[in-house]
């Protein structure tokens, strides 16, 4: 696995560190007036979900690891375990439903994802940026009220509360970004 320095580290690195794997999810970079620069890390545990802050010189050399990426296709959830299906090999892999943490309600069925393997153990799922839902309840259009940023809450058919323009009505599909979880366009 390559060395990097620690000023290399960018977000969405996955670093091998105190005997674990960790993903880094925040760099600030920092030149204090006294001493040399540093990178400050946060950092989140692949394996249980913890976090950490760590600080990096870039005289110190950290583990990149890469992670094997595969297409999964979800087929369903059995007893909170998600069963997905390698596309290439029809291999059934299960995955705990935590797995994909408060994103989990846009897991749809047939859906393809993104799963990040190191060695034989999956570590991270990633769903689509873009998926497209229903909205089940919300306000109704109301004539005039079209000022340029003003929103309105609506629920989806999964369950999840995200802010519409006003112009956005009831049974309405619309795309949802899944990183952001907010509304992206109307489908």
């Amino acid at each position: 696995m390559p060395k990097i320095n620690g000023n290399e580290i960018r977000p969405g690195n996955v670093l091998e560190h105190n005997d674990g794997l960790w993903a880094a999810v925040k760099v600030d970079h920092v030149k204090p007036g006294k001493g040399g620069a540093f990178a400050q890390v946060e950092m989140r545990n692949l394996r249980n979900g913890s976090k950490l802050n760590e600080r990096f010189r870039s005289a110190d050399k950290v583990e990149r690891v890469r992670l094997e990426q595969k297409d999964q296709q979800f087929l369903y959830e059995n007893d909170g375990m998600l069963v997905f299906m390698d596309t290439d090999t029809y291999e059934q892999i299960e995955l705990p439903a935590e797995i994909l943490g408060d994103r989990r309600p846009f897991l749809q069925d047939g859906m393809t994802i993104v799963v990040e393997f190191y060695e034989a153990e999956a570590l991270n799922a990633t769903l689509p940026q873009k998926v497209t839902c229903k909205i089940v309840e919300t306000e109704p259009v109301v004539k005039g009220q079209t000022a340029a940023n003003s929103f309105k809450p609506a629920i989806l058919d999964n369950g999840i509360k995200v802010m519409v323009p006003p112009f956005v009505g009831q049974d309405e599909d619309i795309v949802v970004n899944t990183e952001t979880m907010e509304y992206s366009e109307r489908a």
